[in-house]
């Protein structure tokens, strides 16, 4: 035998990375006496959802009027209290929905509409006239503050850059006043646009600037944005960008800082959440991340993630799939099946040894549960490989465990369990795991929960009407009377038994020191040689029309096989049971 040493050296990819250089070589970010790393969430961020401006302008055939109302009702129903809605000047169908938020009324007392608009006067002037009527409307503001934007794409000048900013902000500042009634609360945000490629000195002057302009207090409030517009580094590196803002900006207590993080490296969620770390109060982003590129920041990840270590989130994701529903029907994009928390098997697992982990985490919580009196919320919640109640979010407990050619002994129980209520031995579970891996293997596939019954049904059940299945078998039990004996003789019973032997209807008499021992009495006199090993059963249901299950192991003709039986009397669902051994052994 060989052993292997240290893995073999990765070789050159042959692809250009030269043209490339680190973030941290061209816009370098100087804390060393950062903080951020030991802080600890602990609370929700204020949310801005932009699915109506940026995750609109994203799409591919971008919402029409309808949808856009019915993805703003359900930012509304799930409790996200400032929406941006458009860019109001961009088009007069921007224009005309923010409108008829205000005709309809739709609008709650509490939530705020915000809308974007360039530093052009024109452009503010439509923007500021889409809000009127409203009662609690937002102004943001922004402009491309980057180097590569200011030489390449605008050939300005710092100067002429914080200038552009500043006369937005007076353009904006002074148009609001005129226009505004004192019935509206009117809020102002700025963002230093490719905020994350900006010199951080600059981006500071920026916004100081701008700050000077609106002269924010207690009673008056700036928004400051600084996104991640595209995401060009690890999210430590913006972590730290936030932190020095927070820091070094003056008038911090009238600033609510926001962060606007894209997903282009795939660390989106990461990056705000660190951001939140480093002082950010508010989190713009779409929900399940339906924005531009590889998308907006995901805010039904980020609450959930929050969720999940025991804070509020703010917002009610109690029911995920109408909520998934919707924002499909609206942006006309799937929302993918491994999405965190709301994709269709994030809540499966296929694998043997998780679905076995899983089937025990969830014996040991409903112990727990029933030891704390039924008190859900006394028991924390700790299940093998899901972090979530999926019940929490209106899943079911069904979709958990599914079976396919990887799934064990585990998972085919969980899902007979859970679909059928049958509690199986685990002998018998390796047993059925085995049948259903030879069916897999044969045919391929998911097997259903309504498959697995069928293969079940079949294999043990030949009393079943199990979905159009042929019955099968020898012996049919037909009827069984139980008779005691006589005080000096109660240790016997008497045993009458009627069943059908392949067609031919017969009458057997017994007797033995119990229902079982006298059944494998009467079946010995017609030669069947029978020994049970192992016996176990349950109740179905309760009530009137209660159910037993019995599962016996059963040696038969030198086989070992499991079979099972259900009837409303657990003395005939043993009996059949036996049956159903007897059945498959000459099977």
């Amino acid at each position: 035998m060989k052993t292997s040493g240290r893995a073999n050296r990765q070789q050159p990819s042959g692809m250009p990375f030269q043209k490339y250089r680190h973030f941290l070589d061209v816009n370098p970010v100087d804390l060393p006496d950062r903080q951020w790393p030991s802080k600890r969430i602990t609370h929700a961020p204020r949310w801005l959802s932009t699915d109506l401006r940026d995750g609109n302008q994203a799409l591919i055939e971008p919402m029409d009027p309808e949808r856009k109302r019915k993805l703003f009702d359900l930012l509304v129903s799930i409790g996200v209290k400032e929406i941006e809605i458009g860019f109001p000047a961009a088009s007069q169908a921007d224009f005309d929905f923010c409108r008829s938020l205000v005709h309809d009324n739709a609008i709650p007392e509490d939530v705020t509409i915000s809308v974007l608009t360039q530093s052009r006067q024109e452009i503010i002037h439509k923007t500021v006239e889409a809000l009127e009527g409203m009662s609690r409307a937002t102004v943001h503001l922004y402009n491309a503050t980057s180097p590569v934007f200011r030489r390449v794409v605008f050939h300005n000048d710092r100067e002429a850059t914080k200038q552009l900013a500043v006369s937005g902000a007076q353009e904006v500042t002074s148009y609001l006043e005129k226009m505004m009634s004192d019935d509206t609360v009117v809020g102002f945000e700025y963002s230093p646009e490719i905020f994350v490629d900006t010199e951080l000195d600059f981006a500071l002057e920026v916004c100081e600037s701008v700050m000077d302009v609106w002269q924010p207090s207690a009673q008056r409030e700036i928004i400051l944005n600084l996104p991640t517009t595209i995401e060009r580094s690890t999210p430590n590196v913006y972590a730290d960008q936030i932190e020095y803002m927070s820091r070094n900006l003056t008038r911090r207590d009238f600033i609510a800082l926001s962060a606007h993080n894209h997903n282009d490296r795939g660390t989106g969620i990461a990056t705000a959440e660190l951001a939140m770390m480093a002082g950010a109060d508010r989190v713009e982003g779409c929900l399940f991340g339906q924005g531009e590129r590889t998308g907006n920041v995901d805010l039904i990840t980020l609450a959930l993630n929050l969720y999940t270590q025991g804070i509020d989130p703010m917002l009610d994701l109690s029911h995920i799939d109408d909520v998934k529903e919707i924002v499909e029907y609206c942006t006309r994009m799937e929302v993918g099946p491994r999405t965190p928390y709301a994709g269709e098997l994030v809540y499966t697992s296929f694998s043997g040894s998780h679905q076995d982990a899983i089937k025990k985490g969830f014996a040991d919580r409903k112990e727990k549960v029933e030891e704390a009196d039924g008190n859900e919320l006394a028991v924390p919640w700790e299940l093998p490989y899901i972090p979530i109640d999926p019940q929490d979010l209106g899943r079911s407990y069904e979709a958990v465990v599914r079976v396919n050619s990887q799934s064990g002994k585990g998972g085919v129980a969980y899902l007979l369990s859970t679909t059928r209520h049958l509690d199986l031995p685990r002998r018998m579970q390796v047993e059925l795991s085995r049948i259903v891996q030879a069916y897999t293997d044969k045919f391929g596939g998911e097997i259903t929960s309504d498959l697995l019954w069928k293969i079940f049904a079949d294999e043990y059940l030949p009393y079943t009407e199990a979905d159009g299945l042929n019955p099968w078998g020898r012996y049919t039990l037909l009827s069984a009377a139980l008779n005691q004996g006589s005080e000096e003789e109660l240790s016997e019973l008497t045993l009458t038994l009627r069943f059908n032997d392949t067609g031919e209807e017969k009458e057997l008499h017994a007797q033995g020191n119990g229902p079982i021992d006298a059944f494998v009495v009467a079946l010995g006199s017609i030669g069947e040689d029978i020994k049970v090993l192992d016996y176990a059963e349950h109740a179905l249901s309760e009530g009137r029309d209660a159910c037993a299950a019995s599962y016996v192991e059963c040696e038969v003709d030198g086989q070992v096989l499991w079979g099972c039986g259900i009837d409303a009397s657990s003395v005939r669902s043993s009996f059949k049971a036996i049956i159903s051994a007897i059945n498959r052994a000459h099977r």
